[in-house]
């Protein structure tokens, strides 16, 4: 891969902005309440809502045990090779690589499930650094870890973007200083996106290129 002087950072979320993963997970938060609550509905619907925010912050605010942790996590793993890459975000994610910012993820998930899926979906290599919820003294909506992922960069807040799909996802990057963009094309719950007040609307990963022309220039563009 060739290496290009960098220049500014973008910070991806994962879930419905790399990867489309709404309908698998919502498999195995089905099969992880099944396990440990028992029959009936699994509340799926409200907990897609929570999109961004890491799974023990989701299980307390939903009121369920924290024993669903352990089977959630070990059905996604089985199911991750389901998991769509999205339309769109291996050309994205290839022009970013050779116009020069530096890339990220940074995700509600935990430090190991994100890097393992991404290994398993193949698009690993793109990323500078990964960054899970677990690896952060607070989680989304809270900055630290887009400050966490600046420091690892070693990139200004203001030459920064972060796309998310979830207002969890607005707040972390604006608590952080960073340009807020919402990714449109994977959210669970677009009028809530849009109503968290996101600096940049972005209706489809191309849109991004906007940012980052072939010429270098300073700043985002």
């Amino acid at each position: 891969m060739t290496t290009v002087a960098r220049r500014g950072a973008v910070i991806f979320d994962l879930d419905g902005v790399l990867v489309d993963s709404h309908e698998v997970t919502g498999r195995a938060f089905a099969a992880a309440y099944a396990e440990v609550v028992g029959d009936g509905p699994a509340p799926v619907a409200e907990y897609q809502r929570y999109q961004g925010v890491y799974l023990p912050e989701v299980l307390r605010a939903l009121g369920l045990p924290a024993e669903m942790a352990e089977p959630f996590v070990r059905e996604s793993h089985r199911l991750a090779g389901e998991i769509p890459v999205v339309d769109g975000i291996v050309d994205l994610l290839e022009t970013l690589r050779a116009r020069g910012p530096g890339l990220a993820v940074a995700t509600g998930k935990s430090g190991a499930r994100a890097r393992s899926l991404l290994e398993i979906l193949g698009i690993a290599e793109f990323f500078d650094h990964v960054i899970g919820s677990d690896e952060v003294a607070r989680p989304k909506p809270a900055p630290d870890i887009v400050l966490r992922a600046l420091r690892l960069l070693d990139v200004p807040a203001e030459q920064a973007i972060m796309v998310g799909d979830a207002p969890a996802d607005v707040r972390s990057a604006r608590g952080a200083g960073v340009t807020a963009a919402a990714a449109t094309w994977a959210t669970v719950d677009e009028d809530e996106l849009l109503a968290s007040g996101p600096d940049l609307v972005l209706k489809s990963p191309a849109d991004l290129l906007a940012w980052w022309p072939p010429a270098p220039v300073g700043g985002l563009g």
